[in-house]
């Protein structure tokens, strides 16, 4: 008979009704779930059949399952208990947990069997209803049970010491008999390895969030399931959960369901963004939003238009070859009075000082008044070198600002150093490499880098410290304006309005994996929450506290590591305290790899981000989010795109984490906040570095609780090409979740199509870029629109291939090979070597700071192939004077003037004469300001000594230095054709990893 009921079990039995309405009543009805992600255990099948067999002669139906999918309101409702038969690891979705908790709680019953105490480790509320997670185990083995309450419906017909053979379970916490009914426990004698000691059970039961739960460890081997006693055992379990067998009431249940995702939605308000860094949105939906380059845009909500209101002349670009300044504008809030007083802060650097400067402005009526300007703080910042600016602002209670701020060092391995960082914490001490030492700034106290500041503004852009700050105003060597210091890169932070505490997420450092005896952990990214002023850590520390060694960069000597207890900063640059607080712990960490803590973050490159808490009460009932997030922090990775709710209890503690608005993509966003409609704005970069990308978006996420807008998706068959260019769109994969047909509106240009076929083609007969969506309208009116594409008419961009072996390997003093192919429909065989610029770079981590050069030839090539190709040539040369002076001369002469830039773009388009003679410069109206940009930097580039490329084809010998680490080397090729009359120049790149 067991192996009859074997074979039906392997079949999938699985008697399911999905009728929404029925409860559990007359006979009970049971669903055993044995889904698994890690360890199957073999008794799996021999479980089913034998429950199966328990169901039919003791009156209830037993249905079999491991599709995680059933665990849906409208299933679960048929049944009386759910039997998790040993599922290993994390078998369901926060959805399917959620649904699941109202099963509970609505009356319902679970039994866990053996390993379903092996699963779903980041659901505490399932920790809770199990009783406990498993942590270890010995061999299989006989060892003796003892039956510690025998008057229970599945242990009275056993003896008071049991004794049999299985697998026997160490907790990573015992059940409490407090909150458990302890039925058998394990005497620890009576076998080899246990490791929980004179307190181990095995078997318990309790009433648990309105439902009821029974667990036994037992039943990990085959034959468990052929056992009467073990069956008994089981059995009495069940009839337990099940109880009286009442109708499930799910008005009894407080978890409430989670959302459909596709009821939130993507709306795109602005694109065409060059860098942004942060933005306020204002009491009447408009929004400011700052780029790092300097420019100020203002997006007016009722016009849905975009303008530039203002230009800061900011340093954002280093004068040394090789260094990328990562400075420029990056911070902006607006008052929490801006409705009266029209005030609003940027953080930025200005030009002509080395400092970073929190400053006040008046923003009305639509423009940015500049002569408005009051310094409000400042502090010096080391210009021309990489990395970390921090510049996230935030108002919390009773106007306190908080501003933070990076620590200002360079996290890249130093020159002509025998010892390098090699992507751990930032600490040398010898002289000449300040720059590489972070306890020069985060670590110190008389200084305002690595920090989050909190002030408050005076009236006359003042400012005074509120009380409860880290230091207390007149510490000696330590700045009162500290609430938290020990920062790398906090890069976004906000404030949560109810309890006030403060969220930032710390960008981390490269080291991929750990070196505990010789240099510390490996790097991790952080999102802290601070209740209080505390010390975070860096650069001592990483992650949860991990401690990094004293390290000597002259000698190679390892040291001790720091104590969290007691941390010291004793580095020659530190102009602060020596002995520093004790470390506040981190709230959530990750690495590069695996995160055994936080495994719901995933793997690859890290940018933390902290996003707002929500509350719905702040906002109105027609826009704002489900009661479903209120209380709920949103975390966010700029490199991994995600979004995370991270739900918290009532003290603050971290409970678990969820994905957030998983059906939206995002392009890599840099700042996300909530709007005083109650819905999320999100600023987001683009996916590229330190350059203008198409894909910069300012966007709104909206939630629809009734009819669902459409979600749209766009695919162009090609970007450029000649006039006249016909080009193939298609809107296939939008889709719209309530089945509406659907109408496509294809915006090109200034052109609108119409269409009911999600396919159409389009034609361009004049030259110029051209922004490409479409619009996909349901039949009630909702509609919903695609990303923007960007086309190009007039030119066709070249095609770039780098070559490389795809087996090659990267080892010390071996060549690798490479060649790179060029293809280019408009100049035919004509490729100039010229424009083609190929350099490598040994890389650690993910971190693209380090890629230098790459972006910027790019640049230059194309305002070359500007030059070449209008009527600039007509007037200047090169080298020599012609009607108008050379390149070269123009380039010395605005050499060492930091307003060149803006000053040679605004004469090229609107003319000018008088500075080389008396021959007028004629305007160039129609050229576009980012054409004109590049120009001039070519121009002035010629003044500078240029980057070499390297050959288009050709060996790269690695040496030992420089793949240490487990660095990758990154191949990167850029081509820049010569464009012609109307047709502008277009550049194509491609890059080849070798690790």
């Amino acid at each position: 008979m067991k192996y009859f009921f074997l074979a039906l079990a392997l079949i999938g039995v699985a008697f399911f009704f999905m009728s929404s309405s029925r409860q559990p009543a007359g006979k009970p009805r049971v669903l055993v779930f044995s889904k698994t992600k890690g360890f199957r255990h073999s008794s799996i099948p021999f479980g089913k059949a034998a429950l199966i067999k328990l169901g039919a002669e003791n009156g209830f139906t037993v249905d079999t399952t491991e599709d995680a999918s059933y665990f849906n309101e409208d299933s679960l409702k048929q049944y009386s208990t759910v039997i998790f038969l040993s599922p290993t690891m994390d078998v369901l979705d926060h959805v399917q947990q959620a649904d699941f908790e109202r099963y509970i709680q609505a009356g319902g019953g679970y039994v866990g069997i053996h390993a379903a105490a092996d699963c779903e480790y980041q659901w505490p509320w399932y920790g809770k209803l199990v009783g406990a997670y498993f942590k270890s185990h010995p061999k299989t083995q006989p060892a003796k049970l003892i039956v510690n309450d025998r008057s229970h419906i599945s242990t009275q017909h056993l003896p008071e010491v049991w004794e049999r053979t299985d697998e026997w379970y160490d907790w990573k916490t015992p059940p409490s008999d407090k909150e458990y009914k302890i039925l058998i426990s394990i005497d620890g004698k009576s076998y080899e390895g246990g490791r929980n000691g004179d307190y181990h059970p095995m078997a318990w039961y309790h009433e648990f969030d309105g439902g009821r739960a029974f667990y036994t460890e037992l039943g990990h081997t085959n034959e468990s399931f052929s056992d009467p006693a073990f069956l008994q055992h089981v059995l009495g379990g069940i009839k337990y959960a099940i109880g009286d067998n009442k109708p499930l009431d799910y008005s009894r249940a407080t978890t409430l369901r989670v959302p459909e995702a596709d009821r939130f939605s993507k709306n795109i308000l602005a694109t065409g963004f060059d860098e942004p860094t942060e933005m306020a949105i204002l009491p009447n939906l408009d929004v400011l939003v700052v780029q790092r380059k300097g420019d100020i845009h203002y997006y007016n909500s009722k016009s849905k238009t975009l303008s530039l209101v203002a230009k800061l002349n900011a340093y954002h670009k280093a004068t040394v070859p090789g260094v990328n300044a990562e400075e420029g504008v990056m911070g902006l809030a607006a008052d929490p009075d801006y409705a009266k007083n029209n005030f609003v802060y940027i953080f930025y650097a200005p030009i002509d000082t080395s400092v970073n400067r929190l400053s006040r402005f008046v923003f009305k009526d639509g423009k940015l008044d500049l002569k408005s300007e009051k310094t409000i703080l400042q502090f010096y910042s080391q210009r021309n070198i990489c990395c970390h600016t921090g510049g996230s602002m935030t108002f919390g209670k009773d106007r306190t600002l908080f501003l933070s701020t990076g620590d200002n060092s360079t996290p890249f391995d130093q020159p002509k150093s025998t010892y390098k960082l090699n992507g751990f914490g930032p600490m040398d001490n010898r002289e000449g490499f300040e720059q590489f030492d972070a306890r020069r700034s985060s670590g110190n106290t008389n200084d305002l880098r690595g920090k989050i500041l909190r002030i408050r503004v005076n009236e006359d852009g003042t400012y005074a410290v509120p009380d409860g700050n880290l230091f207390a105003r007149g510490t000696d060597k330590a700045r009162p304006e500290i609430y938290v210091m020990g920062n790398r890169n906090p890069y976004r932070i906000s404030v949560d309005r109810k309890t006030g505490f403060l969220y930032w997420g710390e960008v981390g450092p490269d080291a991929g994996n750990d070196s505990l005896a010789g240099r510390g952990p490996r790097g991790y990214d952080e999102l802290n929450q601070a209740r209080k002023a505390g010390f975070f850590g860096w650069p001592l520390f990483v992650g949860n506290n991990y401690p990094y060694r004293r390290f000597d960069y002259a000698t190679g000597a390892v040291g001790d590591p720091f104590d969290p207890a007691k941390p010291l900063n004793e580095s020659k640059n530190n102009t602060g305290l020596t002995e520093l607080p004790p470390v506040s712990p981190a709230f959530i960490w990750y690495p590069y790899a695996n995160s055994p803590d936080f495994p719901e973050v995933g793997t690859g490159g890290r940018n933390a981000m902290a996003g707002p808490v929500i509350y719905n009460e702040f906002y109105p009932k027609e826009t704002r989010y489900p009661d479903y997030y209120n209380g709920k922090l949103m975390f966010y990775d700029w490199i991994r795109g995600w979004v995370r709710a991270v739900t918290m209890d009532a003290e603050g503690n971290y409970v678990k984490m969820e994905p957030f608005l998983q059906s939206i993509k995002f392009n890599s966003p840099i700042d996300m906040e909530m709007g005083p409609d109650g819905r999320l704005y999100v600023l987001e970069y683009g996916n590229g570095w330190f350059t203008k990308n198409k894909d910069a978006s300012l966007t709104r996420i909206d939630f629809t609780a009734g009819n669902r807008p459409p979600k749209a998706q766009l695919q162009v068959d090609k970007t450029s090409g000649a006039l006249p260019l016909t080009v193939t769109l298609s809107a296939e994969g939008s889709a719209d979740a309530d089945k509406d047909p659907l109408t496509y509106v294809w915006h090109y240009g200034s052109k609108v199509k119409e269409t009911r076929e999600p396919k159409t083609t389009v034609t361009f007969t004049t030259p110029g870029d051209a922004n490409v969506y479409v619009e996909v309208k349901d039949n009630k009116g909702a509609k919903g629109r695609s990303t923007p594409v960007q086309v190009y008419a007039g030119n066709e961009a070249p095609r770039v291939k780098i070559e490389v072996d795809p087996a090659a390997k990267l080892e010390a003093n071996k060549p690798v090979t490479y060649k790179v192919v060029v293809n280019d429909k408009e100049d035919g065989s004509k490729i100039n070597p010229a424009n083609l610029f190929v350099k490598v770079d040994y890389v650690s981590g993910m971190d693209q700071a380090q890629v230098v050069g790459h972006q910027v030839m790019s640049t230059l090539m194309e305002g070359k192939s500007l030059i070449e190709a209008g009527d600039c040539k007509t007037c200047h040369k090169t080298n020599e004077k012609s009607i108008g002076p050379s390149y070269t001369s123009v380039a010395q002469k605005y050499a060492r003037n930091a307003k060149a830039q803006d000053y040679l773009v605004n004469k090229i388009i609107k003319g000018g004469g008088g500075v080389w003679g008396e021959v007028a410069m004629p305007a160039h109206p129609d050229l576009k300001p980012a054409d004109a940009q590049k120009i001039v930097s070519y121009i002035l580039s010629l003044g500078k000594p240029q980057a070499k490329s390297l050959p288009a084809q050709g060996t790269i010998t690695p040496t030992a230095k420089d793949i240490e680490g487990g660095k990758r080397m990154m191949i990167t090729a850029t081509y820049t054709d010569k464009g012609g009359q109307g047709r502008k120049p277009l550049s194509s790149s491609d890059a080849a990893v070798i690790k």
